[in-house]
């Protein structure tokens, strides 16, 4: 072979490497701006979620605060029942006491009364106190007491 015939096929082959490597640089630098772009792309979607998700954590804080009010409204709820109660009790043993008192004022005017079917009978020996309408006493039922609210 000639000199000059493998220069030329060298210096082809320099050129053929060289044109190869100018191609993938510039073949690189195209899937570099693409996955650039693709990139920016999924950004702004993102960017357009992010308000979504932004409104739906301002919905969750509400209701979680709409939850925390309405717990707070049945924990007072339930305390007020709980002093109604107690004031019930309270009322029901006074009225209880007041009974007792006004049966032995009955049992009292009985024994001093000469007239009184019981009058010769002590108190403790009367069962079932009859009332001046004839109805004992046991069998009556309290006065119903309004609410309170």
């Amino acid at each position: 072979m000639a000199t000059s015939t493998i220069i030329a096929i060298v210096f082809a082959a320099i050129a053929a490497v060289l044109i190869l490597t100018a191609l993938g640089f510039v073949l690189a630098h195209k899937r570099t701006d693409r996955h650039r772009v693709e990139a920016g792309d999924i950004r702004d979607r993102a960017a357009e979620q992010s308000h979504e998700v932004g409104r739906r954590e301002a919905l969750a804080e509400e209701t979680a605060a709409k939850a925390r009010v309405a717990q707070a409204e049945a924990d007072a709820k339930t305390a007020h029942a709980s002093g109604l109660q107690h004031q019930a009790e309270a009322r029901r043993s006074d009225a209880t006491t007041a009974r007792d008192d006004l049966n032995k004022e009955y049992r009292r005017a009985d024994t001093m009364d000469p007239d009184s079917k019981n009058g010769d009978e002590s108190a403790e020996d009367t069962p079932a106190h009859e009332t001046r309408r004839g109805t004992p006493v046991e069998s009556q039922s309290p006065r119903a007491m309004p609410r309170s609210g």
